[in-house]
């Protein structure tokens, strides 16, 4: 078992933050899902490459490098293909995302379960605010006709804040961890001591999605989180938080994932959850990835039938830090 210990918790509760060495098996835990990511930008490489958008499958490169070389080539960067979560409107029957087994697994690994539930306790729902980042380097990246990267820098924010208001009191917790090593210069999450005891911060909606203005931000306070395989750091929803920008020749690559205790609101009730842990009642577990996978493409298709388009958070832009 992987419980944290009453000093880690204390000091999860004190700053907002908490950074776990080696929680993670970086070969078992970390191995499969890249494994897995592989075949996926296999089909990903083959359908640029039959519709003439890649003079190449390039099968001979490595992960990192394929996917830089797929994405400019092509032009565009296809992050979606590779989110195990939906988009916030505009849903397709065919938008892309991918819900394979080795992320469920992601999911429901003990070791982060435990660590979780030593936060937020033994009932423990998998929120599905969650995804895949893989940022390729900023000057190796697709820019938008106004100059700026594709995929980017995550702009400064609370994780409260891109969720709805019915999810203000739920104990929503953050588990950030990279598949491969996150030096400073690859761009990983970097946060504020302290800031989740101020309660919400206006988020302005930007080009690159919502930020809070510098204005209500401790910036001399930033302190970055560089990580190694296998380290995860558990953040408060009121903790902020932003990346710093990949300017390395590599990828970066984490996974960004949400739980709060059964019951409470996930804050984007649209898409689905699941029971990940209940040591009340085991059987509400869900342990089969084909379930799982069924529930977000059953969600797809709902959404797509209705042409959801509704908010998924509060800001208007209104506020007059925004302007």
């Amino acid at each position: 078992m992987t419980f944290l210990t009453q000093e880690q918790v204390q000091q999860f509760e004190d700053q907002g933050y908490l950074l776990v060495e080696g929680l993670l098996d970086p070969v078992a835990d970390l191995d499969p899902i890249i494994e897995e990511y592989k075949g996926v930008l296999d089909r990903l490489a083959s359908e640029l490459y039959a519709r003439g958008e890649i003079r190449s499958t390039y099968p001979e490169l490595p992960f990192g490098q394929r996917l830089i070389q797929i994405y400019r080539e092509s032009g565009k960067v296809h992050a979606q293909y590779f989110d195990f979560s939906l988009p916030q409107g505009n849903v397709q029957p065919d938008t892309p995302l991918w819900v394979g087994p080795a992320v469920f697994r992601a999911l429901t690994n003990p070791r982060l379960l435990d660590a979780v539930e030593s936060i937020i306790g033994p009932e423990i729902y998998s929120n599905p605010v969650q995804h895949v980042r893989i940022k390729p380097p900023e000057h190796l990246t697709p820019t938008t006709e106004d100059g700026r990267p594709q995929l980017g820098a995550t702009p400064w924010h609370q994780d409260n804040g891109v969720v709805l208001p019915e999810a203000d009191e739920t104990e929503m917790l953050t588990v950030w961890f990279p598949l491969l090593d996150a030096p400073v210069e690859a761009g990983p999450l970097t946060v504020i001591p302290y800031s989740h005891r101020t309660g919400l911060r206006t988020h302005c909606p930007r080009p690159v999605g919502l930020s809070i203005p510098d204005t209500l931000l401790e910036l001399d306070q930033a302190v970055p989180m560089p990580m190694k395989r296998g380290d995860v750091l558990f953040l408060h929803r009121r903790t902020c938080h932003a990346s710093l920008p990949n300017v390395s020749n590599d990828i970066r690559w984490s996974f960004d994932l949400r739980y709060n205790p059964i019951g409470q609101a996930t804050g984007r009730g649209a898409f689905p959850g699941f029971v990940a842990r209940s040591r009340s009642n085991p059987d509400q577990e869900l342990r089969d990835p084909a379930v799982w996978a069924r529930l977000w493409y059953d969600t797809r298709d709902r959404l797509a039938a209705e042409h959801y388009n509704k908010p998924f958070n509060r800001w208007d832009g209104n506020a007059p830090v925004c302007a």
